[in-house]
């Protein structure tokens, strides 16, 4: 009897940690998006949380950072950009700027991109959905929201495409002013 209490109390304080690391998850989301500490914080809560999951029988866990990429066989699409990284200089908080990133499929075979996420909800990737041919050129198009976040920003876009390696970046930079206007809500 007392191992079947203390199986469903075991059982409610997992649940319950799984709960705590997912609204830590979302507050740290909220609340830190403006440097690279704090996004490399969210990276290893989400790591953590997928764990957890996986442990419950949720989620397959995410594959280990270490693990070393295997080149797959046969011709390749590849992936060069004109300039990966872009300072804005100096806007002001509230400015929408965007950056439109070139690159060229230098590869042997057509390049799809499976995915462009940001490094923060602030800034927003759109890139082409439809294969780029060998040789041939595409854009993604980065636009970043500078409401609420004064001061210097970084931010990273990660391409995820079916290139070796699978992973390419591009990077935006901002000194964002201040706005001197308080709302009064």
């Amino acid at each position: 009897m007392l191992l079947l209490i203390l199986n469903k109390n075991y059982r409610q304080m997992k649940k319950h940690l799984i709960q705590l690391v997912a609204v830590m998850f979302v507050g740290a989301v909220l609340f830190s998006c403006s440097n690279k500490e704090a996004e490399s914080k969210i990276a290893r809560l989400e790591g953590k949380l997928a764990e957890l999951e996986a442990k419950q029988g949720g989620a397959k866990p995410t594959p280990k950072v270490n693990e070393p990429e295997v080149k797959p066989e046969g011709p390749l699409p590849g992936m060069e950009f004109e300039v990966e990284d872009h300072d804005f200089g100096t806007i002001n908080e509230g400015e929408i700027v965007e950056k439109i990133f070139k690159f060229k499929n230098t590869g042997d075979s057509p390049l799809i991109i499976s995915s462009a996420t940001a490094s923060c909800g602030c800034t927003v990737p759109i890139w082409p959905k439809e294969p780029i041919a060998v040789g041939e050129e595409g854009e993604i198009q980065v636009r970043f929201n500078s409401k609420n976040k004064p001061g210097v920003q970084n931010k990273t876009v990660t391409i995820t495409a079916n290139t070796y390696p699978k992973i390419n970046r591009v990077r935006i930079k901002a000194n964002v002013n201040k706005s001197e206007t308080k709302d009064p809500a």
